[in-house]
């Protein structure tokens, strides 16, 4: 079987999807690509015939065990190489995910492995994003949206979603990295922004709620 860096592209985006609804729909797809729908559909019939998604029309798809499998190797691959990007080469968070998109379908398992034990076989990357092992086990955590904390909830930001460089440059700018503590002091009604206190000196930033969505965070306590 031929697994091309498309076809890698296209198992990875239906493993990212999956986490939030499956069966996963060729407008979803289409969304998350910029593409036409004949062209989702058409690789989604490729797909099918490499059997490694199970497709229902009108209904979508999902990732057969095989193509979960590559999904994950890819997904590792792409992880380890944004981490390795900062910690190595001195990259910042938002330059990294371009270049992991490039350098994740030629990476060897040799190279990936050698990497790993570089970095101290780390289980997230600089965004937070869990990095699943070689067996294609995932660290879990107990986390949510930055977006659902109620006021006064004091929490620890653990991951930022990484697909647009600009934004995490602007969420840079707010303080809102993993690791950094936040709360929410207050929220504008009818899904308006959010006021946040954020850091140990509790400087004050006032985010979109529709950011907040993207923004996973672990619950310290309530005061």
């Amino acid at each position: 079987m031929r697994i091309t860096a498309g076809v890698q592209d296209y198992v990875k985006a239906i493993y990212t999807l999956q986490q939030e609804e499956a069966p996963v729909s060729n407008g979803r797809l289409a969304s998350y690509f910029g593409f036409s729908a004949p062209t989702i559909t058409e690789m989604v019939k490729k797909l099918e015939s490499l059997e490694l998604v199970d497709y229902q029309a009108r209904y979508g798809v999902r990732l057969t065990e095989i193509g979960e499998k590559i999904a994950l190797e890819m997904i590792r691959h792409h992880r380890l190489l944004e981490l390795y990007l900062v910690q190595a080469l001195g990259m910042s968070w938002d330059e990294v995910h371009d270049e992991a998109e490039v350098l994740e379908h030629v990476l060897s398992e040799a190279l990936e492995e050698r990497i790993a034990e570089y970095l101290g076989h780390p289980q997230f990357d600089p965004h937070g994003s869990p990095i699943p092992a070689r067996d294609g086990s995932i660290p879990q955590r107990d986390s949510c949206s930055l977006a659902l904390l109620e006021l006064n909830q004091i929490a620890r930001i653990v991951e930022v979603e990484d697909r647009d460089a600009a934004r995490l440059r602007y969420l840079a700018d707010l303080g809102l990295t993993p690791n950094n503590v936040i709360k929410i002091i207050a929220r504008a009604p009818f899904d308006g922004p959010l006021t946040l206190w954020v850091g140990a000196d509790q400087t004050q930033q006032v985010l979109d709620s529709r950011l907040a969505t993207r923004i996973q965070v672990q619950i310290e306590r309530s005061i």
